[in-house]
């Protein structure tokens, strides 16, 4: 089981409340990546967003910079909302962080988005939502998968490529892509049938309600012929890990509380209930909030669900100091991954 760390950028705040720069946010997010990979995390996901308390816009350009800065971890987007982006762009942008990282460590998460910005962001109808997402997954799988550096294909929501080259090439020839869901039934069984490994975003309700569309992924690789190998399934998810549950619980709540009401007035969330906070973060719940004793048994226990093999927090929102952060990824790192292993290692 690989454990990890996701993040949109997190703005931090003044003591008033108001926001401080988004420079310092992109900053921090570049400080916690290389705290990551030399606290021995496997994994770390950088989302796009582009608000000013989540501003981390450009996954490529992050992981670009991580790459040259870490040694071992595995880095990749979490996701890039491949619906509004150029599929080439994107390519070339993760394939030279894969040169620059040596090769091997950079992935590509491809999602719709759960968020609308980047529709008049860039242009784009929301009533193409599916068909632009469908089409430009077709592009990057083609130049993914290209036996050489030039790559023909065409489409309706981009002009044709005609035997041109998309360069650099990763360093094995080709980079992992995995297909981002909230838990989309026909997103599960379109990964299967791809052969793309899922990744699940469950940022609410109870996870281990996601089995089904686990079960629907795998039935559908199978079905499509994909190999086993090839069907892989990772969960992200809110936490935040402490030496005990109770301080977990309190650090979190104020940046959750921050998120809420960020939340409710550009999507019309309801007002944040510490109620509700609360009966997240015990399971069966959404949250990971704990001890690194009860976040690592709460890790396990959905494995036994979902047999995922990445689980991955995103502990930095609305503005979580970011001291605190780097304590919840090391303890993440040092405390949970290894009873993870432990407690696997028992079934």
């Amino acid at each position: 089981m690989e454990i990890g760390a996701y993040s949109f950028g997190d703005t931090q705040r003044n003591a008033d409340g108001t926001l401080r720069s988004t420079t310092e946010a992109v900053r921090n997010l570049f400080e916690a990546i290389v705290h990551a990979d030399k606290s021995g995390l496997d994994y770390f996901g950088v989302g796009e967003h582009h608000t000013t308390t989540m501003p981390a816009s450009s996954p490529g350009a992050m992981i670009a910079a991580a790459a040259a800065a870490t040694t071992r971890i595995k880095l990749g987007s979490a996701a890039s909302i491949i619906g509004t982006d150029d599929p080439v762009r994107i390519f070339q942008q993760f394939a030279t962080a894969d040169a620059i990282s040596g090769g091997g460590r950079v992935e590509i998460t491809a999602g719709r988005g759960s968020s609308v910005e980047t529709f008049p962001l860039f242009g784009h109808s929301l009533e193409e939502y599916d068909d632009l997402y469908a089409q430009k997954l077709d592009l990057l799988m083609a130049i993914n998968n290209a036996e050489t550096e030039n790559v023909t294909w065409s489409g309706t929501v981009r002009p044709a490529l005609d035997n041109l080259a998309v360069v650099p090439r990763p360093a094995s020839g080709r980079l992992p892509i995995w297909l981002a869901t909230g838990g989309n039934a026909s997103s599960s069984a379109r990964a299967g049938q791809l052969g793309l490994p899922v990744s699940y975003g469950i940022i609410g309700g109870a996870p281990h309600r996601f089995a089904p569309l686990a079960d629907l992924y795998r039935r559908a690789g199978a079905a499509a012929g994909q190999s086993p190998e090839s069907l892989k399934v990772s969960v992200g998810a809110l936490g935040f890990v402490a030496p005990t549950k109770k301080e977990a619980i309190d650090r979190f709540y104020p940046g959750w509380h921050n998120l809420n009401v960020e939340m409710g007035r550009l999507r019309g969330w309801p007002a944040p209930d510490k109620r509700a906070y609360l009966a997240q973060a015990d399971a069966p719940g959404a949250y990971y909030v704990g001890s690194p004793d009860e976040v690592a048994e709460r890790i396990v226990h959905l494995h036994g669900y979902l047999g995922h093999m990445r689980h991955f927090l995103q502990m930095d929102i609305g503005g979580i100091p970011q001291e605190q952060l780097l304590e919840s990824i090391t303890l993440l790192a040092t405390e949970v991954k290894p009873r993870v292993e432990r407690l696997l290692a028992q079934k």
